[in-house]
């Protein structure tokens, strides 16, 4: 079996922590570079429940797109939930890896496997990164349909190809609008509108995005916004990270046995819309008004 660092190496051939924003916080969080490495779990979030399946699973490596401490920390006490979760990973020998904006900016990255779950083919990055003479790499993706759909029924399509969420999909725009190209962005991607507006696209697709934002966008005569769970949008990239890695552990002989955490670990659990109406009775016309002008009848 290989050890965590020969796996961290090759993680970091995929998604070079140098390539990360300035303010993000990716790399080895916990974990002995000598350990052996056997089986791995990826996924979104690291909260309580994944690691609770790692363990249950019996992984020496978990690793999830989102940062556990992104806005550092003084304490890894198990008095609150981020503690508890190192505590646990430490206990049973558990590695923890992040790769999140290093990921999203990566050639295939997290909005490459976005686009791929709705039916897009990727045309490029919305936001180039300016160090890839390629053109490849950058924040979101540009793709286009291979035919023609109405936005409802790319709507329909994209909630399809994501993983089910309580919220579902928010969509702003004429259902019937012709939908042939689509910019996408794994994760919230409301700031990237004026990136959105100069690809000339038909439809936004993102997560998290605000009511004044939206608003101005669409005020603006811009692209069909459709609205999904932050958590659904990256999670597709849990399974091209894992074939990624399959892909190196086959060409280095490491039998590495690899997993996809399916655990929705999207924070909201329920979506109350208000109920239809009740059908109200037909008012009775009334009856003919008497032909006497004596009062009402006794």
């Amino acid at each position: 079996m290989p050890k965590l660092s020969d796996v961290i190496a090759a993680l970091d051939g995929l998604w070079p922590a140098d390539r990360a924003e300035q303010w993000d916080a990716v790399g080895l969080v916990c974990g002995d570079p000598d350990a052996e490495v056997g089986r791995v779990l990826f996924a979104v979030d690291p909260v309580r429940e994944v690691a609770e399946e790692a363990i249950r699973i019996g992984a020496d490596l978990l690793v999830t797109h989102h940062p556990l401490y992104l806005r550092g920390t003084t304490t890894v006490a198990a008095t609150h939930f981020k503690g508890r979760v190192v505590h646990e990973l430490i206990k049973h020998d558990i590695a923890l890896h992040v790769a999140h904006t290093n990921a999203d900016r990566a050639d295939p990255g997290v909005s490459d496997a976005l686009a791929a779950a709705v039916g897009l083919r990727v045309t490029g990055p919305l936001v180039p990164d300016p160090d890839d003479p390629a053109g490849r790499r950058g924040l979101g993706r540009v793709g286009e349909l291979t035919v023609p759909l109405t936005l409802a029924d790319f709507a329909a399509r994209a909630a399809r190809g994501l993983p089910r969420t309580a919220t579902g999909l928010r969509v702003a725009g004429d259902p019937e609008r012709e939908i042939r190209t689509v910019a996408v962005c794994g994760g919230s991607g409301d700031s990237l509108f004026d990136q959105v507006r100069a690809a000339g696209v038909d439809a936004y697709l993102t997560a998290d995005l605000r009511h004044h934002p939206a608003s101005e966008a669409t005020q603006h005569g811009g692209p069909a916004l459709i609205d999904a769970a932050h958590w659904a949008t990256e999670w597709p990239w849990c399974e091209q990270a894992a074939a990624e890695l399959d892909q190196i552990s086959d060409r280095h002989g490491w039998s590495l046995r690899v997993h996809v955490s399916r655990q929705v670990t999207d924070p909201w659990t329920l979506h109350a819309s208000v109920p239809p109406a009740p059908e109200v009775p037909p008012v009775p016309e009334p009856d003919s008004a008497p032909s006497s002008s004596s009062g009402a009848p006794n």
